[in-house]
């Protein structure tokens, strides 16, 4: 039965070279969609893998990552006292604004770090490096925001929320869903940004080697509860959660997805049930020999699956063809391996239900037809 059900597929070239490309069309449609809101999602939460905390030490009223409520100096004090811990270092979050050569100003997003560990960043650099951040009102930019900014080069000379600051080097890719980051030393950013000495957004905990992770959370967390102390994985998994269900990121993209899946599923369904009408007298012959529908649900089901996998195969080579090409700071596509994967398996489902339509067709062919 697999046998006839390829060889009928191949006998009408063009009619399989449509179904296949509706499933060409619903892998490429979906996983597009996928692998774009998966670049949305890592912009958010790439502070959080990237920052090299264990733990962090949030308020209590915080969801995601954002400028907010800040911390008192004595929430510090406690991290740096709680038994497991190695380092614990304040870090700034907040919102700045460059004034730009030509008149008007543009936003930026200004983390304060502290050196030696450098608990929250920066990372990827294109030029310069950490070290950078010790020379005196200096700030490492964006690259990919260089001309927005009012074209920076290092050693550019700008004002940052009214203070004339140097520009120290370059990072790659660090552009969340707003402004870019930009980084300055703890000390710098908290002139910049007119925070109190005793105030700061966050406290990024690094845990000693050895300890428990979730032992020195409990530990830390009964210190401070008016706080939130989460871990990096945890802190992730809010701002995912923050995206999805207060966001229209979610319901924009997961529309889409669906709808690219719902019209591969038609397309698939009215090429195989066309297909079905259009061997009527062939199926009925198989049924006069002897074939039961059974028999022929199996030959079905190996259609359906080699058209799955053929569409599979060239959607998937499409799609990573598409994300290698985009090599955006703002835009980027994360198509893992595991996402490919469930694209076939759902392919394969999707085809297998269609066939169920076709199958209902066939059910009803008597075998004596091809007698008429």
């Amino acid at each position: 039965m697999a046998r006839v059900g390829w060889r009928m597929m191949f006998h009408d070239k063009l009619k399989m070279a449509g179904t296949v490309l509706g499933v060409v069309f619903a892998v490429v449609l979906s996983n597009q969609q996928l692998g774009v809101f998966g670049g949305l999602v890592y912009k958010n939460v790439m502070f959080a893998e990237n920052a090299g905390a264990d733990l962090w030490v949030i308020p209590g009223s915080a969801e995601t990552l954002a400028p907010g409520q800040p911390l008192s100096d004595a929430v510090l004090m406690q991290a740096r006292v709680t038994p497991g811990v190695a380092v614990a270092d304040p870090l700034l979050y907040s919102g700045a604004s460059i004034q730009l050569p030509g008149g008007g100003t543009e936003a930026v997003t200004l983390i304060g770090t502290r050196a030696p560990a450098f608990l929250g960043g920066p990372w990827n650099f294109v030029v310069g490096d950490r070290s950078a951040l010790a020379s005196p009102d200096t700030v490492l930019f964006e690259t990919s925001d260089r001309d927005k900014l009012g074209g920076l080069n290092p050693g550019s000379i700008r004002e940052l929320n009214g203070h004339r600051v140097v520009v120290g080097g370059f990072t790659w890719g660090l552009v969340p869903f707003g402004p870019s980051f930009a980084f300055a030393d703890y000390d710098l950013a908290q002139r910049l940004l007119r925070f109190d000495r005793d105030r700061m957004s966050y406290v990024l905990v690094k845990v000693q080697d050895g300890a428990n992770v979730a032992d020195v959370q409990a530990a830390l967390q009964a210190r401070v509860p008016e706080t939130k102390v989460v871990t990096a994985v945890e802190l992730r998994w809010m701002i995912v959660k923050y995206l999805l269900t207060r966001t229209q990121i979610g319901v924009s993209f997961g529309t889409s997805t669906v709808f690219g899946l719902l019209i591969g599923l038609i397309i698939v369904a009215l090429s195989m049930f066309s297909s079905v009408i259009d061997n009527l007298r062939e199926f009925g012959t198989l049924k006069a020999i002897g074939a039961t529908t059974t028999d022929l649900a199996k030959l079905l089901f190996v259609q359906s699956v080699t058209y799955a996998v053929l569409g599979s195969l060239v959607g998937s080579f499409l799609v990573t063809r598409i994300s290698g090409g985009i090599r955006s700071a703002q835009l980027q596509m994360f198509v893992p391996p595991q996402m490919t994967l469930i694209t076939w398996a759902l392919m394969i489902g999707m085809c297998v239900a269609a066939s169920t339509l076709a199958l209902m067709r066939i059910r009803k062919v008597e075998p004596g037809m091809v007698f008429r």
